[in-house]
């Protein structure tokens, strides 16, 4: 085994938190080594024809990580036999420089309390009674108030486009008016709707509902984020999710905050390494390094170094962890463990319009083209307790590109192939919109993640089980927004509508979101969580994980936003106070 020399921080995963801390901590002057299991990219990766490839990139995933190589298995109950998850569909995988955030969709959120303090403000609400026995949420001992600063710093870095709905106590019209209070306005103004945008706006307005621009990182107009990098324009090109950016205007880590990184002498990025396992000494309490493979050379590697972190995608840290032995894995029966548990996943509901006399040029799209709404989640005056359910969802249109292969919706009843078929997909092509909606997923007992006793990754370790369903409040939530999706669709007067309506049981194989949250969550104390809201694990405190692992539970809202202020907050107190004096940052 080849041994290096140790370092001040050795980072698992280049994404955006491996970019965050690399670049906090390299430019701290600490001696930072990042290892991503993937490889570089060029800016041919993402130049013309090569990242308009519909085919290699957006069907064929050649962006995505290789299932063959590590995967989870997949079931719904603990009862049934799970099966490898080989052809990627419900979620997708990213590999490579920058992680997820090279094909991102790019919508950024701001979570608030209302997610931070769930119980607390649910029983506040609704009583102790109201939520499930079998819903293990929890408060996440953190507050908006303390990740504000961290979020705008995020905004500025990623260059998010929207329009602000409550700076500093003041509710501007236009924004989400249900936002928690933000310092600054967004860096641009947001991008235009589309006709599907406007459509959608003008009808949720007439019903009394506070439509607002999408949130996202694609640059409205050119731009140049703190760190000098220069972002371009957006082209509506209709290629963000699943592909790279060709006008370098979507904002991801493998452009903006990595390559900062590399400016410091003192940071040094491999690629190709997989890490296969944390070591810890002999007492079990300290971190001494990482055990990775040169998956080029096949040779294996120990990287020392005073502190380590976990920054890869969540299920990745989740599978990292329970492969090391660091915890005890969570078993539904006895409730005992923490690793793997309050493994979340996101709902939904969807309806596609048609109308004979309307063109929306589905082309001309980008991945945060288009209006939502926030009357459902983030409004906390919207009272749940009519329809039995913690939690609430975004409603908005989601037009991201009309690229042939995906884009082909027909109207009930068409023929799935031949000729009709053809003729009605030439038809409606240009003739539909929908409009959609993304629900909360709340932790339930029976919701975990462990190791799978059967199939194994190309390194002979165990593959990770997922047992995952929609419970009862799940089925609420889909339902009522359903409701909602189909009466702002029969006001628009389609010609043909195909109606939401609400998922029953959760599917492996079509695509609903990356957004895969919980397994190594934070809380305050051990007893509750695996680690502090710093990311630092209980057990081990020179070992941090950072990302959606941490998440008690998904809300409606994208994870990014809470994802990149968690690790910028992480970083001050890692470089501020834990350098100086080593240890645990919280007692409890």
């Amino acid at each position: 085994m080849k041994t290096y020399k140790e370092v001040d921080v050795v980072l698992v995963g280049g994404g955006w938190t491996g970019g965050i801390l690399g670049k906090e901590f390299s430019e701290a002057g600490m001696t930072v080594v990042c290892l991503e299991r993937g490889g570089p990219h060029t800016a041919d990766d993402f130049s013309v024809p090569r990242m308009r490839d519909e085919l290699a990139v957006g069907q064929r995933m050649s962006m995505m990580v290789n299932t063959t190589d590590n995967t989870e298995t997949v079931r719904n109950k603990s009862a049934e036999t799970a099966l490898p998850y080989r052809r990627l569909g419900s979620y997708l995988m990213g590999t490579g420089v920058g992680g997820a955030s090279t094909h991102w969709n790019g919508h950024t959120w701001r979570w608030n309390d209302n997610d931070f303090q769930i119980r607390s403000k649910y029983e506040a609400k609704y009583g102790k009674q109201y939520i499930p026995a079998d819903m293990t949420i929890q408060d996440w001992g953190i507050t908006y108030a303390e990740l504000e600063p961290y979020y705008d710093k995020f905004e500025k870095v990623a260059g998010i486009s929207a329009k602000a709905g409550n700076v500093q106590g003041r509710k501007i019209v236009g924004g989400n008016v249900f936002e928690a209070p933000r310092r600054n306005e967004y860096p641009m103004p947001p991008l235009v709707y589309g006709y599907a945008g406007d459509l959608f706006a003008e009808a949720a307005g007439k019903m009394g509902y506070h439509p607002f621009p999408r949130p996202t990182a694609n640059a409205s107009v050119p731009y140049t984020n703190p760190d000098g990098v220069k972002f371009g324009e957006c082209q509506y090109c209709g290629h963000c999710e699943r592909f790279g950016c060709e006008a370098n205007a979507k904002g991801g880590a493998q452009m903006t905050v990595i390559p900062a990184a590399l400016r410091q002498s003192t940071f040094e990025l491999r690629t190709y390494a997989w890490v296969t396992r944390v070591e810890r000494d002999a007492s079990g309490k300290k971190a001494t390094g990482v055990t990775y493979t040169n998956t080029v050379t096949g040779e294996e590697c120990f990287q020392p170094a005073k502190l380590v972190v976990l920054c890869a995608f969540g299920l990745n840290n989740v599978h990292l962890m329970m492969l090391s032995g660091i915890g005890e894995i969570y078993d539904p029966v006895s409730g005992k463990g923490l690793l793997g548990k309050n493994y979340c996943y996101q709902t939904g509901s969807a309806a596609m319009l048609f109308f004979e006399d309307k063109h929306f040029h589905p082309y001309m799209a980008t991945a945060g083209i288009g209006a939502i709404m926030d009357d459902f989640h983030g409004n906390w005056d919207f009272d749940r307790a009519p329809f039995g359910f913690v939690g609430g969802s975004t409603v908005g249109t989601a037009m991201y590109g009309g690229r042939p292969i995906q884009w082909h919706p027909t109207p009930a009843g068409t023929p799935a192939w031949g000729s009709a078929w053809k003729q009605e997909t030439a038809k409606w092509y240009d003739r539909s919109m929908n409009i959609t909606a993304t629900g909360t997923v709340m932790p339930f007992r029976g919701n975990y993640l462990d190791l799978d006793p059967t199939y194994r990754n190309r390194f002979g370790s165990p593959l990770m089980r997922m047992t995952f369903d929609y419970q009862d409040n799940e089925r609420k939530i889909s339902a009522h927004s359903a409701d909602v999706i189909n009466r702002i669709a029969a006001a628009l007067n389609p010609t043909h509508l195909s109606k939401a309506s609400a998922r029953q049981s959760w599917s492996s194989v079509p695509y609903q979101s990356t957004h895969n949250t919980g397994g190594t969550i934070m809380g305050t104390h051990p007893g509750n969580s695996v680690t502090n809201k710093y990311g630092q694990v209980w057990q081990v405190d020179n070992l941090f994980i950072m990302g959606a692992s941490l998440f008690p539970h998904n809300s409606a809202y994208n994870p990014t936003g809470p994802v990149a202020a968690i690790a910028y907050m992480a970083a001050d107190i890692i470089k501020n106070v834990y350098v100086k004096q080593p240890g645990k940052l919280i007692h409890a």
